[in-house]
């Protein structure tokens, strides 16, 4: 579990997830925090000047309602309200995170879908879990299926799962957008002096300067 969320513990969310369930608990499951292969910046920059995105009224719907599942709105706000859906529309068709193979050729051809077929799986995944429409669902149910599917996809052995990508996305869009690094983390412009082990007080939240979503490895 990455080390920002070990002092986040149990701090009930105020939306949708009404079992007392907090953002951080159900993103700590993904060591993922995430392997971004291109520009968050380019990405909002893009999402807020309403390009064309190639998603259905359906994945629009979907890709929102995960997006408040993942990180709901408590203290700070959430997911939905600072437009990461959005922001996960136009990552998919630009396969950002790896999210779709290269494109051969100078030019993209109609009917390009980009990274959607990830959320497509996602699609049939949930709505196999949920034995019909994932979105029917109640809010609790629909929490619960989402975290046993997210804990498969972070505890088992396979690498290419599609809820790690789309869950990576979600992540960076949140913790790249203006909200997610100034408000749910906290900053320090200039950091003070190395202490190694400092006691860190109740609902601590991590610092925005030591997180990424970058591998550069």
């Amino acid at each position: 579990m990455a080390e920002r969320h070990q002092a986040d513990a149990a701090k009930p969310a105020g939306t949708a997830l009404e079992k007392g369930v907090d953002r951080r608990q159900l993103i700590g499951g993904a060591a993922v925090l995430a392997v971004l292969a291109g520009l968050p910046l380019y990405i909002w920059q893009q999402s807020r000047g309403g390009d064309e995105t190639g998603a259905s009224e359906s994945e629009k719907l979907l890709i929102a309602r995960l997006s408040d599942l993942v990180i709901p709105a408590t203290d700070t706000p959430g997911a939905v309200a600072v437009g990461v859906p959005a922001f996960v529309e136009l990552a998919l068709l630009h396969g950002l995170d790896e999210t779709t193979p290269p494109i051969s050729g100078p030019v993209r051809m109609a009917g390009y879908r980009g990274g959607f077929p990830v959320l497509e799986q996602v699609a049939r995944d949930l709505n196999r879990h949920a034995s019909g429409d994932f979105l029917s669902l109640k809010p609790d149910r629909q929490h619960t299926l989402l975290a046993a599917y997210d804990g498969d996809a972070f505890g088992g052995e396979r690498q290419d799962h599609p809820w790690k990508r789309l869950k990576a996305l979600i992540l960076t869009g949140y913790y790249t957008s203006e909200v997610g690094a100034s408000r749910e983390l906290q900053y320090e412009l200039v950091p003070g002096r190395w202490e190694p082990d400092l006691p860190l007080p109740p609902n601590n939240r991590s610092w925005s300067s030591d997180w990424t979503a970058v591998d550069f490895g």
